[in-house]
């Protein structure tokens, strides 16, 4: 899978392509016994995320900071398919007391948990601290999911010792995790504004998803837990994620115009990786193309993820106490 599969959408090993839509590639699929929570479920592959999987059937939570976004797209999705099971719930990942009040009123809806699809994020934003006091990029993209994932795993957990069913957990990262800040986290210089770079801080937030995934993986895989980790790239997408940089991407798009993919095509690696039938037990991996890639040394230096999952949880617990 290189430059030349990515402009042409010439097909990987899996059967699928860059040019392959989120429809195409759950052809088929029946989820109607699945619940998903999609966070940033309300614009850009987040939505399509949530129309193609409640297309297939599976009742679909949209966690969104702006409720009224998601009610409109919500409402989009009715349209499109009549019989959708969409609900809405108000969730700032930049916030730790936004994430727990969310998990609160997820869990009054006694609902099942099959699918957590960390989508959301922020991308280039200027330096600015969080409610917390913790960088904005790194609290909203890693933080806020690492949270989210901790609260809501032993839901997943129950789901899938009642049900049978194989839970999986999809954390959107991005080619730019090979260009993160030196020595891939900065642990001691996360809230630093001397040396703040905005493109080094979103490569290192989106390095974190990955190892998140993978340490997270490990761990599921020693309890012996049904449930995978995964995190994928869903390619060069125009989105509102990128409106810190608007120039800058329609400049770089006007000179690499045939790398770019639309929103179908952007949503289709999270929604194979979430619902394919063939990935059933492949966990800890990184996918492009809806097909299986090797990350940066960084992204699989497990010494790294375990020191990340450790910082992170010190990070919640000061931010919670403060």
């Amino acid at each position: 899978m290189g430059i030349f599969a990515l402009m042409t959408g010439r097909p990987g090993p899996s059967g699928f392509g860059s040019a392959s839509t989120a429809e195409q590639v759950t052809e088929g699929i029946d989820a109607s016994k699945l619940t998903a929570l999609v966070t940033g479920g309300a614009s850009g592959i987040g939505l399509e995320t949530s129309r193609v999987l409640a297309l297939r059937g599976a009742h679909v939570i949209v966690a969104a900071r702006n409720t009224d976004a998601a009610n409109e797209a919500k409402q989009l999705i009715l349209k499109d398919i009549a019989n959708a099971r969409v609900d809405v719930l108000k969730l700032d990942l930049s916030s730790i007391k936004s994430v727990r009040a969310f998990v609160d009123s997820f869990n009054a809806l006694n609902l099942p948990l099959n699918l957590l699809i960390n989508n959301a994020g922020v991308m280039f934003c200027p330096f600015n601290l969080s409610e917390d006091g913790i960088e904005m990029q790194f609290a909203t993209n890693h933080l806020g999911h690492f949270l989210l994932t901790n609260l809501l795993v032993e839901k997943m957990k129950e789901t899938a010792r009642t049900t049978g069913i194989e839970g999986r957990i999809v954390n959107l990262s991005s080619i730019a995790h090979l260009h993160p800040c030196e020595d891939g986290i900065q642990f001691d210089k996360i809230n630093d504004q001397n040396s703040y770079s905005d493109k080094r801080a979103y490569g290192q937030s989106k390095l974190a998803n990955i190892l998140h995934a993978n340490e997270l993986s490990r761990r599921l895989l020693e309890e012996g837990v049904n449930i995978t980790a995964n995190s994928v790239h869903p390619g060069l997408i125009m989105t509102p994620l990128m409106r810190h940089s608007a120039l800058l991407m329609k400049t770089l798009k006007f000179f690499t115009c045939l790398l770019w993919k639309n929103v179908p095509q952007g949503a289709a690696t999270t929604c194979y990786v979430a619902l394919h039938p063939s990935l059933k037990g492949v966990t800890g991996k990184y996918f492009l193309d809806c097909n299986e890639m090797t990350p940066s040394s960084y992204a699989r230096n497990q010494k790294l993820a375990m020191k990340l999952w450790d910082f992170s949880n010190k990070l919640v617990d000061s931010a919670s106490t403060s």
